[in-house]
């Protein structure tokens, strides 16, 4: 027999972001992805129709070691790992960098939606181009003036800064001018355009009716 109440299936189509007007450059089943206009920017929803491998969407510490154990494979650092609550669902928010060659970063800004399921990942990968490292040098300059950095035989004392744990020094670390009180200050930086669109898709982001009859990810 027929059951004609079983829940609509979950598919890309379920969540919906706002594109910014930007060129659609892949739509299928199970990614959509926008490219800006300066073409230095990518933003996507993927769709994985199945469970999630992630640890937990409940323990944040336990998030933050196994996002940190992964970005540093590629070189990289975290900028932000948190959970929260957005429009009823359970979100991990994530900022993650990893240096490009020979010089530069790439910023990855994400939001994942994990289902008991399924799980979409709102993803914008921003990239600088052209000049690399003024924000960077800027800042680092201020911050010699005001004596809260040193210039050491390594590079600058105190300048890279994991923000969630200050003894952890593989990779690229986060440094003091990826805080988000420097984006005002370099509005055209990638990070800063970064946290920007993903505060913008936070609160324009929609959930299909379907998605609320979803189980949660339980762990």
């Amino acid at each position: 027999m027929f059951n004609f109440f079983k829940g609509k299936k979950a598919t890309i189509t379920s969540i919906s972001i706002p594109d910014f007007g930007w060129e659609q450059v892949k739509n299928d089943s199970e990614m959509q992805q926008w490219i800006n206009p300066a073409q230095s920017i990518a933003l996507s929803v993927n769709f994985f129709d199945l469970k999630p491998d992630l640890p937990t969407a409940k323990d944040i510490n336990t998030l933050r070691d196994y996002y940190r154990n992964q970005i540093v494979v590629p070189n990289g650092g975290l900028i932000q790992v948190d959970l929260i609550d957005l429009k009823k669902y359970r979100v991990i928010k994530t900022i993650f960098k990893i240096p490009q060659t020979p010089s530069g970063m790439t910023y990855l800004a994400s939001l994942t939606i994990p289902f008991k399921k399924c799980s979409y990942v709102v993803k914008i990968q921003a990239a600088e181009v052209g000049t690399t490292g003024l924000r960077d040098t800027l800042v680092a300059d201020e911050f010699l003036k005001e004596g809260k950095i040193t210039s050491g035989t390594d590079g600058f004392e105190g300048w890279f800064l994991d923000p969630y744990d200050p003894s952890f020094k593989e990779g690229t670390p986060m440094n003091l001018s990826e805080g988000i009180a420097y984006d005002a200050m370099f509005p055209e930086h990638p990070l800063s355009q970064a946290r920007s669109l993903l505060a913008e898709i936070e609160s324009q982001i929609t959930f299909a009716d379907e998605l609320a009859k979803h189980k949660k990810f339980g762990k």
